[in-house]
């Protein structure tokens, strides 16, 4: 379909394989206005910033990767984890971006927005490389597919070590695989595909900044050497269109099973003097879902419409704890629960051109959320459901001198951890039935935006938008209680630019400004914590089929406020990666990376919160906690395509 919207944009595979990133997350970067960082290990998912949201390691933003949601509801770790890290960036055909509550078909967890990852079927040819490179790092990979019977059968595998640059080294141990087989085209024909992906590793979570400044520990060390954590992932697939003359019919089914189990310290001795603060979350999942959609073309009144309408369904079956403990070893159990989870969505949109230069989709979304928790505290057991209808609405003007202009609209939700609907009793308090939070929440956004391909090979847009939240509500998943947060609002504007004056060559500048804010009265300030105003990002790349090629990506961070009353922010951060190398004739390449291009001293993320070092208050000391970038980095490929 035509993009509705001047946020919207499909990013191809080769685009993102283009530039150089340090982490498979850091890939989703070649969206605009995305920010990727980590905070902790390499298996942990990342977190994400977009239009003025710090989105923890997935709220607000819904990622898919061929059709399976990737975001996790009611998650150990946090409301819409997202971890990607099973994701191989060599098997990306396409990343579809949109952005806001204005599409029917994008539901839980995309009020701020919704990434599509597509894989490929088949490779022109098979590949073979390998990555060795400072600080412990080596990677393989091998993937190849070949014609079986009437189809597609691609097969892929990856393995990853590192250690990064730590005092308490990552040892990261990560095996990862697809077996995909394929018949006919993205319009008729069907996909079903096997994942599997396993992971553990060590992590040097985010440290005090005043350990740091009294030389209790270096900048890359740790204040709890046992921090660390495995996960795993495995899930089958299948995906099927048909087209007729009575329209288009896609189907899509997946089950997944995975599971996670974290050790973090984050306050060290504040909690427990003795022991300390170290804990564990577990997360073991069976997730299975349906989804299914029509769209049928018709005249009326001489008007081309599109209608399309869709089903979507998803069950989770969760098991999920929260326990003390030390060294790894289990102390207590803070709260340990079963969960039943599911939600239903019907959607429907029609688009109808009017004329050649005014094209408009209107479209409604209704949801019904409802699920049963069995808790080992049996006053927090219980039963929640909900419903929200969502209407949605868009206009294209245009095009005129190859220059389109869009207004759009909608009405959006966000879900709750539906432990938080049920909780009656906190590890510490007794709380009420009126300080549950709801299960779900509504958001509103609207946005106005102009994209031009005016000048030959320049593509522009602008997008000014703003985005309503009731109630920024969390289930807290490091305390096991909730933490009500409150109404918000965001207006920012997005100018995204890509330039390619011939072929071979192609120049991206992307600049996105957002003001966030609280909107009701509180003494503690109106800046919502975390909240980036500035993000920018600016790449070059250059190459043949053969020959020399390379990239150069500089990426800026902007300072956010980490405190309501903006008192404390954080720094800001400028980073570039570069790549230069060589692709023969008979398929071999060569491939240096140098991340962290300038050795830049910043960090990655930085909070500020209270935490206990051995011999402070028993009450704690308010600081800065910074998780730093990981400085000069080369990484060096060989690989070979036959």
């Amino acid at each position: 379909m035509q993009p509705t919207a001047a946020s919207a944009v499909t990013i191809g595979g080769a685009e993102v394989n283009a530039l150089p990133f340090s982490r498979p997350g850091e890939a989703l970067e070649v969206v605009p206005g995305l920010i990727v960082t980590q905070h902790s290990g390499e298996g942990k998912a990342n977190q994400y910033f977009l239009r003025g949201f710090n989105l923890d390691h997935g709220t607000d933003l819904s990622i898919k990767i061929d059709g399976m949601p990737v975001n996790m509801p009611t998650h150990g770790h946090g409301q819409g984890y997202a971890d990607i890290n099973f994701m191989i960036p060599e098997l990306i055909q396409s990343v579809n971006v949109r952005k806001g509550p204005y599409y029917a078909d994008v539901g839980d967890f995309g009020s701020a927005g919704a990434i599509a990852i597509d894989y490929i079927n088949r490779l022109p040819k098979n590949i073979l490389e390998t990555t060795n490179g400072t600080f412990g790092y080596h990677r393989g990979l091998a993937a190849g597919s070949t014609a079986v019977g009437a189809g597609t059968l691609l097969a892929a595998v990856e393995g990853v070590k590192y250690n990064g640059p730590w005092d308490v080294a990552d040892n990261v141990r990560k095996i990862n695989g697809v077996l995909r087989y394929s018949q006919g085209t993205a319009t008729d024909g069907f996909t079903l595909s096997a994942m599997a992906y396993s992971n553990g590793w060590n992590s040097t979570d985010q440290v005090a900044q005043r350990a740091i400044d009294q030389s209790i520990i270096g900048r890359f060390g740790t204040l709890d050497p046992t921090d660390g954590g495995t996960s795993s992932r495995f899930s089958l697939s299948g995906n099927w269109a048909h087209s007729s003359a009575y329209g288009q019919t896609k189907a899509n089914a997946y089950v997944i099973r995975s599971s996670m189990n974290l050790y973090n310290n984050f306050t060290y001795f504040l909690d427990d003097p003795f022991n300390g603060d170290q804990f564990s979350q577990l997360d073991k999942r069976t997730v299975y879902g349906l989804n299914a959609s029509h769209a049928f073309d018709v005249r009326v009144a001489g008007i081309e419409t599109q209608t399309r309408i869709g089903l979507q369904t998803r069950g989770d079956d969760i098991r999920v704890g929260l326990f003390k403990t030390f060294q790894r070893d289990a102390l207590s159990t803070v709260r340990e629960d079963s969960v039943r989870e599911g939600n239903v969505g019907l959607w429907a949109d029609t688009t109808a051109r009017w004329t050649d230069w005014l094209r408009t989709t209107v479209g409604i979304r209704e949801d019904y959320f409802a699920g049963r928790v069995t808790s080992d505290t049996p006053e927090n057991s219980g039963s929640a459901q909900a419903s929200m209808t969502s209407p949605k609405a868009g206009i294209v003007l245009g095009p005129w001198y190859k220059t389109e202009f869009y207004g759009n609209a909608g009405y959006g939700l966000h879900s709750n951890d539906i432990r938080g609907a049920t909780i009656t009793v906190d590890p510490a308090d007794k709380v009420t039935p009126q300080d549950r939070v709801p299960l779900l929440v509504r958001s509103k956004g609207a946005e106005l935006g102009i994209r031009t391909k005016a000048i030959d090979g320049l593509t522009s847009s602008v997008a000014i938008f703003m985005l309503d939240f009731d109630s920024e509500l969390l289930f807290v998943g490091d305390a096991g209680t909730t933490e009500a947060s409150r109404p918000s609002r965001r207006v920012g504007v997005e100018w995204t630019n890509n330039y390619r004056p011939v072929p071979w060559i192609a120049f991206d500048l992307d600049v996105a400004y957002t003001q966030a804010r609280f909107t009701n009265f509180d003494p503690a300030g109106d800046r919502i914590p975390g909240a980036p105003a500035w993000i920018a990002s600016g790449a070059v790349t250059f190459g043949h089929e053969t020959g020399w090629f390379g990239a150069l990506k500089g990426r800026y961070f902007g300072p956010r406020p980490l405190i309501e009353h903006d008192s404390v922010r954080s720094q800001s951060s400028l980073i570039f990666n570069a790549r230069a190398g060589y692709k023969f004739d008979n398929g071999l390449r060569f491939q240096l990376d140098v991340l962290n291009l300038f050795n830049a001293k910043t960090n990655q993320i930085e909070y500020y919160y209270l935490s206990r070092l051995p011999g402070e208050p028993i009450d704690g000391v308010a600081d800065r906690h910074i998780h730093p970038a990981e400085p000069l980095a080369v990484r060096l490929t060989l690989a070979g395509k036959f």
